[in-house]
């Protein structure tokens, strides 16, 4: 499946956002195909810390356990994650002071079928252009959340 790569301006600080991102349990909130935090790590997150989901698209139930790769405190997240058959995924998120307040959140998901070519072909004919949709009502949300906008 092609990467999904897409930004949204906040005019909340990036400390503000960066809370919200890692506040896991209220994921399904904000993320439009979250139904639900199935466990999370205790503790303050720190590289190495998990928490499995589950998730539907396009009607499909799924489950991914996520780790927490990359933590730079108001910057940057980097997640790691197992889905349904060894498929696997990605997320990253990167945090931008605007000049006159607010913040970029840049957005990137990755998501390699299993099966190789022929996974992929048969994935992108499954879920088209839903992702990046998904990925932009996710991104309006948590805007709405954040902003109150």
């Amino acid at each position: 499946m092609a990467p999904v790569d897409v930004t949204v301006e906040l005019k909340a600080d990036p400390s503000t956002v960066f809370a919200y991102l890692l506040d896991i349990p209220r994921t399904p909130e904000w993320v439009t195909i979250c139904r639900a935090v199935l466990s999370v790590d205790p503790g303050t997150p720190v590289p190495g810390w998990k928490c499995k989901q589950r998730y539907v698209l396009r009607g499909a139930p799924f489950v991914v356990n996520w780790k927490l790769d990359v933590l730079e405190t108001d910057r940057h997240i980097s997640w790691s994650g197992r889905g349904p058959a060894r498929s696997k995924a990605s997320i990253q998120q990167d945090l931008t002071p605007l000049p006159g307040g607010g913040t970029s959140l840049r957005y990137r998901n990755e998501f390699a079928a299993p099966g190789g070519l022929l996974g992929a072909v048969a994935s992108k004919a499954l879920v088209g252009d839903t992702p990046e949709q998904e990925a932009i009502s996710s991104l309006d949300r948590l805007a709405t959340l954040i902003d109150g906008s």
